[in-house]
């Protein structure tokens, strides 16, 4: 049986007038009620801004995600000859369309970013191993990457005689241009003495701090100046910044897909340009698809849960129930993240590390100087107190001092501690409510991080 007719249905009755063009349905987007439904198993009473580290999955992705593994368990003969592959193409074809490449052969889907690094740099480690390098060329990164990118390049290219060539970048930071000067410098040292520079390692939006790189200026850079290849680490970009990959220009290009795109963890994509290198691309994991091309071996690594990646479509449908799609995601975030870090920043009569326009979903707020954050662990210990204390789950960064230079400061002295804040559809203004006025108690009873080592 239909349903019955609305007021706004086709088929309602219009005062007699057959003539009468009937109204559009009006669509039908979630609701703040639906969007705490997706997200009550969130565990109570805690301000959760901290979406940038592990992300979040709505209750109906999860329970998506469950099919998936019943269908497997139930016959996981049927399901790997007759449909695992073909969902991962699905999944993969999704991601071609959302970062605008060329063919569903220049994605691969992995675990996550760090799988996609070492994929990039096993590749660049086997240049340098075989002769195809010179011992000494360089690769050129950011010196806020990721610490597992740091990592594999200690483990697949300075072993294999490759130089690195460390960017150190202002922050706090006021434009695109002070990046791009220090970027330029870093690419004339790894070009002195008549070496190369083969590899430029690019973050699009920094971790620690948080800060969104003008990635297409610099990959446009590389190209003028002879890099031989460019990776741009995007661990956080899809669903926090728009992401072309096309004009963007990279070789290779990965993100997670856990982090802002909600996603079940862990699921990334790793974009690689197509280009006579391509066949010399290969998965760390190395199983019976070995030889077929970056995307197929990545789609079979051996018995595992792939769930997460078969997942994507729906995750797709999700965004889409809210205005404007992703995009519309993306651009709440970014103007409630901003909004909210300008409020803190008031209130401790602190900055924000960066322009609003150098913000994705997340953004640097300075902590006041009176709570003596010195080191890192100060930060971490503080992070502690306040996820013990207060019910509150926020990154802490410890600034040092470069140079003899003071940065930024408040009334009492300089600032070297900044809360990385992050905003997500399941965020409320109370969650950065309690964030300040935790920190505004915690000044006000005088309690500094040296006196929370002592807890």
């Amino acid at each position: 049986m239909d349903p019955p007719a609305g007021p706004e249905d086709p088929r309602a009755a219009t005062n007699g007038d057959n003539n009468h063009v009937p109204k559009k349905p009006k669509l039908s987007f979630i609701t703040e009620s639906q969007i705490r439904e997706e997200f009550a198993h969130h565990q109570p009473g805690i301000a959760r801004i901290n979406n940038g580290s592990f992300g979040s999955c709505p209750a109906s992705i999860i329970a998506a995600q469950k099919s998936w593994q019943l269908r497997f368990l139930r016959q996981p003969d049927d399901f790997f000859f007759n449909h695992l592959q073909r969902q991962i193409t699905h999944s993969r074809s999704i991601i071609k369309d959302l970062i605008n490449a060329d063919h569903v052969d220049e994605v691969s889907i992995v675990d996550n970013a760090t799988t996609a690094a070492a994929i990039v740099l096993q590749h660049v480690g086997w240049a340098f191993a075989e002769g195809r390098f010179q011992k000494g060329d360089a690769v050129v990164m950011l010196h806020c990457a990721f610490q597992a990118v740091k990592k594999s390049i200690e483990a697949y290219v300075t072993r294999a005689g490759g130089s690195v060539i460390v960017v150190h970048l202002p922050f706090p930071v006021n434009s695109d241009e002070e990046i791009i000067a220090e970027f330029r410098k870093g690419l004339a040292r790894g070009r002195a003495n008549g070496k190369k520079v083969r590899l430029a390692i690019i973050d699009h939006i920094t971790s620690m701090p948080c800060v969104v790189i003008p990635a297409r200026e610099l990959v446009k850079i590389c190209r003028e100046e002879g890099v031989e290849r460019v990776f741009v680490d995007a661990a956080h970009a899809i669903g926090s910044v728009h992401v072309d990959v096309k004009e963007i220009g990279a070789d290779f290009y990965v993100s997670n897909l856990h982090k802002w795109f909600f996603c079940p963890p862990s699921v990334a994509f790793l974009y690689c340009r197509k280009s006579p290198l391509s066949h010399d691309l290969h998965h760390p994991v190395v199983s019976h698809e070995y030889g077929n091309g970056l995307a197929i071996e990545s789609a079979w690594i051996g018995t595992r849960d792939y769930s997460s990646q078969l997942v994507i479509p729906e995750v797709f449908e999700f965004t889409n129930r809210f205005e404007g799609g992703l995009e519309g995601i993306r651009k709440k975030n970014h103007d409630k993240v901003v909004e909210m870090g300008q409020m803190l920043a008031k209130a401790w009569g602190t900055n924000l590390g960066s322009p609003p326009e150098m913000c994705p979903s997340m953004a640097m707020v300075g902590l006041p100087s009176r709570l003596g954050i010195l080191s890192d662990d100060d930060a971490l210990n503080l992070r502690s107190h306040l996820r013990d204390h207060f019910g509150i789950e926020v990154p802490i960064y410890y600034q040092m001092p470069r140079d003899g230079h003071i940065g930024a400061t408040d009334g009492d002295g300089c600032v070297t501690g900044y809360a990385r804040i992050s905003h997500q559809v399941y965020n409320t203004l109370d969650d950065y409510v309690r964030l300040r006025d935790a920190i505004t108690q915690l000044v006000h009873d005088g309690v500094t991080c040296k006196m929370l080592q002592r807890e």
